[in-house]
């Protein structure tokens, strides 16, 4: 009789023990896969389901509850290549494994948004979306940047739309390739060249619009930091209306085609001339209004001085008043004091000398005369 070996697990402790290493494996809690749906069934309880790779040799079942229905944006659907995002759950009763699913993408966009998703919920955890670090514009810039391809259609249609805006805007072009592998660090040296040069006020990044993975190079991260770290502000006209790229978010001003950048960027000349015109009439209204006001209070001002009664016997009251009060200051008048013979005497620091007791002998003292002054010693003090 052969000896049952010491290590030998029951089926129970086998599943078990399988069970444990996969529902506590960090990897396994949250996973994503990617595969075709081979299988589909609708359940009372949720949907059932089968993920086959590329060549059908190996399958993975996966539920979705019903409970979890509801949140997703897309749901499995037979033959889709789908990516799928849940935790692996074993089942001992059968003694096998699935995957919970809590989210659906379908792959190719699905991987890419799923990408997309995850760089810019860790960006705008960085603040590097909000809104209260985008610059304003400058108003009348002088020299603006475009960054595009030299090729690229968008660049003649920014050259067209400044020349007929504003045709003194001085444009510097620091050519990129805007769709590619290479793209990316290709659009972070171009934003290099124009800061180093420093003479833009202003740079547009812009691209035509095209298919949605024409435009992935402006979510890369490094086009991204790129914007957020230029000291200039940055306009991005990128694809169409419906595009939205993390470059968009980041920029401090998003116009979602090159042209509508361009417009953005200057003010019409022609507009400038209407606002200016608008200014001066007004400006000149304002003016002659004034003026009316002011030419009404002097004809006030006339009325009531007309009304007023000047006969002789009020002129020549008001010329005795002031003969009167001349003489009144006259009589004030210290030097008329003087004229008169009186002197004033003071003491070498402008002291007025009122009595004797302020005097010692041998002290000098100022006689002011009514024509010049005089300097004298104290040689006796005679009181009286």
């Amino acid at each position: 009789m052969n000896r049952i070996p010491e290590t030998t697990l029951s089926v129970r402790g086998l599943t078990e023990y399988i069970q444990l290493l996969l529902e506590d494996d960090p990897q396994l809690i949250q996973v994503w896969v990617s595969g075709e749906v081979s299988s589909l069934k609708v359940h009372t309880v949720g949907l059932f389901f089968t993920l086959s790779d590329s060549e059908g040799k190996t399958t993975l079942k996966c539920v979705i509850w019903n409970s979890q229905k509801s949140r997703l944006q897309e749901l499995p659907k037979l033959g889709a290549e789908i990516l799928v995002k849940g935790n692996i759950r074993l089942y001992p009763k059968k003694g096998e494994y699935q995957l919970t699913v809590f989210e659906v993408l379908a792959t190719g966009d699905g991987l890419q948004a799923l990408r997309y998703q995850q760089l810019k919920t860790r960006l705008a955890k960085e603040g590097l979306f909000d809104q209260s670090i985008k610059r304003s514009l400058p108003s009348f810039p002088q020299i603006i940047a475009v960054i595009t391809a030299t090729t690229a259609a968008a660049w003649g249609d920014i050259q067209k739309t400044l020349s007929r805006r504003n045709p003194g805007v001085k444009v510097l072009f620091s050519p990129a390739t805007v769709q590619g592998k290479d793209a990316p660090s290709s659009i972070v040296k171009a934003m290099e060249r124009v800061n180093n040069d420093g003479r833009a006020e202003l740079i547009i990044l812009a691209r035509g619009g095209g298919a949605v993975e024409d435009l992935f190079c402006f979510n890369d991260e490094r086009v991204v930091r790129a914007i957020a770290e230029s000291p200039i502000p940055v306009i991005t006209g990128i694809g169409h209306q419906r595009d939205e790229t993390l470059a968009d978010l980041v920029a401090d001003v998003n116009a979602h085609t090159p042209t509508a950048a361009a417009e953005m960027a200057v003010p019409s000349y022609e507009v400038l001339k209407i606002e200016h015109q608008q200014r001066k009439q007004r400006l000149i209204a304002s003016i002659q209004q004034r003026l009316k006001q002011d030419l009404e209070q002097l004809d006030g001002l006339k009325n009531r001085l007309k009304s007023i009664p000047l006969n002789a016997v009020s002129i020549r009251e008001a010329k005795i008043k002031t003969l009167m009060l001349k003489q009144k200051l006259k009589a004030l008048d210290p030097h008329a004091v003087l004229e008169r013979g009186f002197s004033v005497v003071r003491q070498i620091d402008e002291e007025i000398v009122r009595d004797v007791e302020q005097l010692n002998e041998e002290q000098e003292l100022i006689i002011q005369l009514a024509q010049g002054s005089i300097k004298v010693k104290v040689t006796e003090i005679i009181t009286d």
